[in-house]
């Protein structure tokens, strides 16, 4: 349940394919060239061994909410703003809606993930766009390295075509196989936090391959900076019988900050930070709701 791939999604097939065209087109014009000259040619040079201090991979950012930057980001297209925009609102709706699946499924009432993502200015809400070309050395270097993702609800629009995403099961990677106009959901780790473990965040890479550019836009749908994270006092009590530890209870934005500098370690080590400090943090006004 940590990853699905989603195919009633209600975006129109139509819409996906012209969001696909644009971002290959802004890749070719404007990022190609970049890619080749500043990482294809530092992280290959004469390396033997794995490179594990950098990815393979060509990424822009887009922020939605609280406030959209979108139209900040420089070399975009008119038409392509346009359409990242329009993607984006129809994202957010599917994260809320999956959100209020998720909490029918754990027997919490309609709209407590929603409203424990809130935060003073309500969630934040991001895209990174990302290309992995193709890659002479797939053995020595990876797409993207292996890591949980930190935040909430992770949706994914993926190449059809070329493959490279895997996914952690049982201690074997599993590609997740291109499927055409799906979006792949993943859990982060502030769900595994919110449901006591009920639900975990999935550890994840991308594998680079020799051939195919392959694309990634995967939208993160987080709690806002400032939200308190805890254990949803109703899953606690049920688990509690059943001898289960508690996950921590902390502010999202020192999460983010530990996060950074550990994205590409264990998470378990960050849940314990989290731990040690947890007694400075007041509860937000959902517990009591």
């Amino acid at each position: 349940m940590e990853s699905f791939p989603l195919m009633n999604h209600g975006i129109p097939h139509e819409f996906m394919d012209t969001v696909e065209r644009l971002t290959k087109e802004h890749y070719k014009k404007c990022m190609e060239e970049r890619f080749k000259d500043l990482v294809a040619t530092k992280s290959l040079e004469g390396v033997q061994a794995e490179v594990t201090d950098r990815d393979w991979e060509s990424t822009f950012y887009l922020r939605h909410l609280p406030q959209s930057n979108i139209s900040e980001v420089p070399d975009l297209e008119d038409e392509y703003r346009e359409v990242m925009k329009e993607f984006a609102k129809r994202l957010e709706k599917l994260a809320e809606e999956l959100l209020d699946l998720l909490c029918e499924n754990l027997g919490l009432e309609k709209g407590y993930l929603k409203k424990a993502f809130n935060g003073a200015k309500g969630p934040n809400f991001g895209t990174k766009v990302s290309n992995y070309p193709p890659c002479p050395k797939p053995d020595l270097i990876k797409g993207l390295r292996a890591h949980t993702d930190a935040g909430g609800i992770i949706l994914l629009f993926q190449d059809d075509k070329v493959s490279g995403l895997q996914l952690l099961k049982d201690g074997q990677w599993i590609d997740v196989p291109p499927m055409r106009h799906s979006i792949v959901i993943n859990l982060g780790d502030q769900l595994e936090v919110i449901t006591n473990g009920k639900y975990k965040s999935i550890l994840h890479r991308v594998i680079a391959q020799t051939d195919g550019n392959r694309m990634s836009i995967a939208s993160f749908y987080n709690p806002g900076s400032d939200a308190v994270i805890y254990p949803a006092p109703a899953l606690v009590e049920k688990q509690a019988e059943e001898g289960k530890e508690t996950y921590p209870k902390f502010v999202f934005d020192d999460y983010m900050k530990l996060y950074a500098g550990l994205k590409f370690q264990a998470k378990e080590p960050r849940f314990e930070a989290m731990k040690a400090i947890e007694t400075n943090v007041t509860m937000g006004p959902i517990a009591t709701a």
